[in-house]
C-alpha cells in the first residue's frame, strides 16, 4: 500500500523568497484606485448576442455520442448542432 505524505502549505517567507512584488504600504493603498476607474471601456462579461440564433439549453447525451463529437476537438457543440439541423432539413424535406 502507498503511503501518502501530507504536502505542508507555503509560509509567509516562502512567498516573500519568491515575490517580485514589494508589501503595499498605506500610501500605496491611499493611491490605488478601482478597476473600473482605470479601464472604464473593458466590459463585465460578454454582454449580449448582435442577433441572437441559438437557444442556451441543457441537454443530456449519452457519452458514445459526446465521445464521438469531442474527438473532434474543439467545436464540438457546434458540430452537433450541425447535425441536428440536418436531420431537421431532412425530415422537413
Amino acid at each position: 500500500m502507498k503511503r501518502t505524505v501530507a504536502k505542508k502549505g507555503y509560509t509567509a517567507k516562502d512567498i516573500r523568497a519568491v515575490s517580485d512584488n514589494p508589501e503595499w504600504t498605506k500610501n500605496d493603498f491611499a493611491k490605488a484606485k478601482q478597476f473600473n476607474e482605470v479601464f472604464p471601456a473593458m466590459r463585465k462579461g460578454r454582454g449580449p448576442n448582435k442577433a441572437p440564433t441559438k437557444t442556451s439549453v441543457t441537454l443530456r447525451l449519452s457519452p458514445a455520442v459526446l465521445e464521438h463529437f469531442k474527438a473532434a476537438g474543439p467545436g464540438w457543440q457546434s458540430r452537433i448542432d450541425k447535425a441536428l439541423v440536418g436531420i431537421v432539413k431532412r425530415k422537413a424535406g
